[in-house]
């Protein structure tokens, strides 16, 4: 079959196999989760063999550290993906809840009740573990999944869509209810958009080049999260031994993902006391400075930032800083620069606080934590498929609920409309 008829093929499969999933009891899909988390836990060997071909390829073609870093499946990986499966097994089913009901004058109860979504497309690079993840929590809320990673973690994604299937065959579930594109073209990608007709919708989860190829080319509605252009706001009322720290965890522990800080914000009132202490520990951590003229001044290694670094989403150990006059001033430069993604301050003012969390427009907003915690797991709704930095149909890592959407429901006795 040429690269269209087996994409057609795929998405006719989810469409079919979602009709059964979207119906499951909850036990069943639960079952199937397990048999996948167990099998995941068997296969450690064959998977990290398959991984190992995906990691010799990647480096010779020359990949990042930090595109190495998020292709790499080892036995903590691997741990991490089974507990994730069973901590979705732990969560509330979705599906057929009741999120409200009322009286109508004329006698009508009307209701609504959250439903599956149907199929979800999902294109995502060098990450293996968002293949468990997304057919995990696509599975549980009743939806049907196609995946498509990169073709960097071709071998990786094969073996655990094998497993995953043998699992769900296993549980008597269609195979077609999660299933990875097993094409390397780019062609697929196309296929793929184009199949609206079968596929409800888009996530793309990768570079910003990747999502706004998905967003110019799919006739399927698509959830956006073009980059994470993320902040950590020392307040001029911080603790200083807690911002070093959170600022610290923030852009070292993984630079490679979308929720590490990309600029540091520091409140001129402290930026003399606070600054050249920060920048030692960062730079002896190997973090590069891109910093405004007050930074420069203060941190002597520091590079003059230009204004491309505000923007700047570097996936890697540098940041961007800069020394503010007033919150005002932090406000205005996210609202200006950030991405929506993730923003943070450190203060002891709880008003300030409040001003903070209400005024700044991002999917997750923290005080006195670490932008870190901008994920599913992280925030309890077990494991995520991505984060929505759009506001329609979600905003914020997407979990069980969010891959679920509402339809009406309405008893009535024998009313007429007049």
């Amino acid at each position: 079959m040429s690269v269209e008829e087996t994409i057609r093929t795929i998405a006719q499969a989810a469409r079919n196999a979602s009709k059964v999933v979207s119906v499951l009891s909850t036990n069943k899909k639960n079952l199937a989760l397990e048999g996948i988390a167990q099998k995941l836990l068997d296969r450690a060997s064959i998977i990290k063999e398959e991984n190992k071909k995906d990691l010799a390829s990647g480096k010779k073609a020359g990949l990042s550290d930090a595109m190495i870093d998020r292709l790499t499946v080892d036995d903590r990986v691997i741990e991490s993906m089974a507990k994730g499966l069973r901590d979705v097994v732990k969560l509330a089913d979705p599906v057929g809840e009741v999120t409200g009901m009322w009286l109508r004058p004329n006698g009508l109860q009307v209701g609504r009740v959250r439903i599956p979504l149907g199929v979800i497309g999902m294109i995502y690079e060098a990450r293996p573990n968002a293949t468990v993840d997304a057919a995990g929590l696509c599975l549980k809320a009743g939806n049907a999944a196609i995946l498509r990673g990169g073709s960097e973690a071709f071998h990786s994604n094969a073996i655990l869509a094998r497993i995953i299937q043998e699992a769900l065959i296993e549980a008597g579930i269609p195979e077609g209810a999660a299933q990875v594109i097993p094409v390397r073209e780019r062609a697929a990608v196309d296929a793929l958009l184009k199949q609206d007709e079968y596929i409800d919708l888009i996530i793309p989860r990768g570079g910003e080049g990747l999502i706004r190829f998905v967003v110019q080319n799919s006739k399927i509605p698509v959830l956006k999260h073009y980059k994470g252009v993320c902040h950590v706001f020392v307040d001029r009322y911080a603790d200083f031994s807690m911002a070093d720290n959170i600022a610290f965890n923030a852009k070292v522990q993984r630079p490679g993902v979308c929720n590490a800080m990309e600029t540091l914000l520091v409140h001129e009132a402290v930026a003399d006391a606070f600054l050249p202490q920060m920048a030692r520990r960062l730079m002896d951590a190997g973090v590069e400075l891109r910093g405004c003229p007050r930074t420069c001044r203060l941190v002597a290694e520091a590079k003059e930032a230009t204004e491309q670094d505000w923007p700047a989403e570097y996936l890697d150990l540098i940041l961007a800083v800069k020394v503010v006059s007033s919150m005002r001033e932090a406000i205005s430069h996210i609202a200006q620069y950030g991405s929506s993604h993730t923003e943070a301050i450190i203060t002891s003012h709880y008003e300030r606080a409040r001003r903070f969390l209400r005024e700044v427009d991002a999917s997750v907003v923290l005080v006195n934590a670490s932008t870190r915690f901008n994920d599913g797991g992280e925030l309890g709704l077990g494991a995520e498929i991505g984060i929505s930095t759009s506001k329609l149909h979600a905003y914020g890592p997407m979990g069980l609920e969010e891959l679920t959407t509402t339809k009406f429901i309405v008893y009535g006795d024998g009313q007429i409309r007049t």
